[in-house]
């Protein structure tokens, strides 16, 4: 057989349980993944070469020279023009499966967002790098009733379960509340090896399939967590772990879905600090960048999707539509609003 477009996916529907019945399940099926960096690109590259129907990308970050040793979908170009993570990610994906519908958006997922960026995804997979999201995406999952698949890695260690809401535990079963800032290893104290999240992200992408393909019974149970370094694997059986005073799936709470007054995230790995404005926004980018011009000091580039202004030699920010900025050279949130505001008044 010729490799034209009736041949894409012939080797995986050879595969008995996926077949063709569920080769046209995963046609239909739409995900969302959350977090385009090194989880997020092994999980939308399987996915779009799967042959999934429609392909959401949500990611608040640009493409940084630092990403390269572990994020697969992007390049130095991709760096060099410091493109938001999830148009470059739906650029390479669109020549690698044109025939599947790829949605970007550069945007922080947030409680005001949430319901407008997932409605209608038959599943969502974590690719975060943040605890808050995460705590937001089971609290999405278990109110709407949508499985969700839990994705982390750090240094060579991770772990990932599968949560079908009224089904198994849901992730504050098991992790009531977020850890207190600083207790948990992050990229930047531990690192973090390009092997591992390849690993962890095709565990997702896998059950991601199992699910869409109408193979729900052969869902991974429990939590797996691994350690490639040492050669480990720890499967931890859920069986019971369902709490009954869960204050998520259990008592229908959802704090995590409440809007805050919190605009600002350091993000992992770098000095570079988000600002979010607290209602929705518009930014002209192409205004900002003409009354930029005009400044005597400073420079600035301009792309389809971002503008970024070198303040000095330490200093600059990269501006979204949405009038979101990331503030790159520091991590004092308030030092960050305080160029935020000097630049857009």
């Amino acid at each position: 057989m010729n490799g034209g477009p009736d041949s894409r996916y012939v080797r995986q529907i050879r595969f008995a349980p996926v077949g063709q019945e569920g080769q046209q399940r995963l046609g239909k099926g739409t995900v969302a993944v959350v977090g385009i960096g090194a989880l997020g690109c092994v999980i939308a590259s399987h996915l779009a070469r799967s042959g999934i129907g429609e392909l959401r990308l949500i990611d608040r970050d640009i493409v940084e020279w630092s990403n390269l040793q572990r994020q697969l979908l992007y390049d130095e170009e991709d760096a060099v023009q410091a493109l938001p993570k999830a148009e470059a990610a739906a650029n390479k994906l669109k020549r690698i499966n044109s025939s599947i519908a790829i949605r970007a958006f550069a945007a922080d997922l947030h409680a005001g967002n949430a319901a407008s960026l997932l409605e209608g995804a038959d599943l969502v997979l974590d690719g975060t790098d943040n605890f808050q999201t995460r705590y937001l995406l089971n609290d999405y999952a278990v109110r709407t009733g949508i499985p969700w698949i839990y994705g982390g890695a750090v240094g060579a260690g991770g772990m990932t379960m599968t949560v079908v809401p009224g089904e198994t535990p849901c992730y504050r079963c098991l992790f009531p509340e977020p850890p207190s800032a600083g207790l948990t290893d992050t990229c930047e104290t531990a690192g973090v090896l390009s092997p591992l999240v390849d690993v962890i992200g095709s565990l997702q992408a896998m059950e991601a399939i199992k699910w869409l393909t109408g193979n729900s019974s052969q869902l991974r149970p429990g939590l797996l967590q691994l350690d490639l370094w040492r050669n480990a694997w720890m499967p931890l059986d859920l069986a019971g772990a369902k709490r009954s005073a869960c204050p998520c799936c259990a008592a229908g709470e959802f704090p995590f879905l409440e809007p805050t007054p919190d605009d600002t995230a350091l993000l992992c790995g770098r000095d570079t600090v988000q600002i979010r404005p607290n209602r929705p926004l518009s930014l002209d980018l192409k205004a900002l960048a003409a009354r930029l011009s005009s400044l005597e000091s400073g420079s600035f580039s301009l792309t389809p999707y971002s503008l970024r202004y070198i303040r000095d030699e330490r200093i600059s920010a990269v501006f979204f539509a949405d009038a979101r900025a990331l503030i790159q050279g520091t991590s004092d949130a308030i030092k960050a609003k305080a160029i935020y505001a000097d630049i857009l008044g």
